[in-house]
């Protein structure tokens, strides 16, 4: 089966090609114009993913090497995400369905990023512990099978690529936050700063980030860099102690759920130094990355999860709607 997977819940255009659980080509625009902003403006993401689709579509096929005719079935996300994006690419899907005259299929985003893990190493036993870690979510969930997840416990406010993303802002550095963040902490000294971790000594499984954000606030309002600290050590405790909570939280439910296999997904997956102190916290664990280009949002993870739907005879009808605020149904 071949499946063409649409991606356009944010700011990345993405279009995929999946046969028979191979992904023959994925293609990921980022909008570079919200870097002026400091973050993703809605309308004008919209607006890009519109410009954008139809080539990136077209590529996708030349790059998979199959005609529009081979196509079987479409894959789109329709939530969570920004209901501009979504509507954008939703109407793309479905007007190629109807040329077509293939099947569609809706997407939840966030599921999606749990089974990117499955795209690469398709070893993975159930069940698994997911911990879902972007700029929109941070969330631990014990996967038992497909379509069977249980939510294990989520954050209270900010999501940490969010915490990233808005520390980034404070430091004066660019967007998106994780990666501004993750480079400019390389010569800086993780232990200098203690801000606080917030949750950390709690036996729920829950985050909060809007208290070191705002402990940040504070900090940088009477830092001096020619003083005891520089902007790197800054910008590497406040790191680590994002990365403290998350790996909390991970060990927390590997003990109360007694599962031993744990994957990472989402954006914030692409952090080094969460992936090497990951593997340095749990080494009697199987820990599972994705690939670094399956982390960010992208369509491969779209169209693989359709196959895998179609294949188990789903599918949605024409008239589905978008849903900013998709949930994962639980069990």
């Amino acid at each position: 089966m071949i499946v063409l997977g649409i991606e356009t819940s944010c700011d990345e255009t993405a279009v995929s090609i999946c046969k028979d659980g191979e992904i023959l080509s994925n293609i990921i625009s980022s909008q570079t114009v919200h870097s002026e902003f400091g973050g993703v403006v809605p309308e004008i993401a919209s607006r890009e993913h519109e410009r954008l689709l139809n080539n990136i579509a077209i590529k996708a096929i030349k790059d998979a090497s199959i005609k529009i005719d081979d196509i079987d079935g479409i894959a789109v996300t329709n939530g969570p995400g920004l209901a501009g994006s979504l509507l954008t690419g939703v109407s793309f899907a479905k007007g190629l369905a109807l040329g077509l005259r293939v099947k569609i299929i809706s997407i939840n985003h966030l599921e999606a990023h749990i089974m990117a893990n499955l795209l690469d190493k398709s070893n993975i036993n159930f069940p698994f512990l997911c911990l879902l870690v972007s700029g929109g979510h941070t969330q631990v969930w014990s996967i038992n099978k497909l379509d069977d997840y249980v939510l294990l416990g989520e954050t209270r406010d900010d999501a940490a690529g969010e915490a990233f993303d808005k520390g980034a802002r404070i430091m004066g550095l660019g967007y998106p936050g994780g990666p501004e963040i993750e480079e400019c902490a390389i010569d800086g000294n993780p232990k200098l700063i203690n801000f606080p971790r917030a949750l950390i000594k709690s036996n729920k499984i829950e985050f909060s980030f809007s208290g070191v954000k705002t402990s940040l606030l504070y900090f940088m309002d009477s830092f001096n860099e020619s003083k005891r600290y520089s902007i790197a050590d800054v910008a590497a405790s406040y790191q680590q102690a994002i990365i403290d909570c998350l790996i909390n939280k991970i060990e927390l439910a590997i003990v109360q759920t007694g599962i031993n296999i744990v994957t990472i997904a989402g954006g914030v997956a692409k952090n080094s130094v969460l992936r090497n102190q990951i593997k340095k916290t749990f080494p009697k664990n199987k820990i599972i990355f994705p690939d670094m280009t399956y982390c960010t949002d992208n369509a491969a993870m779209i169209s693989f999860l359709g196959e895998i739907k179609f294949n188990l005879g789903s599918q949605s009808r024409l008239d589905f709607g978008i849903i900013p605020n998709f949930q994962l149904e639980l069990n």
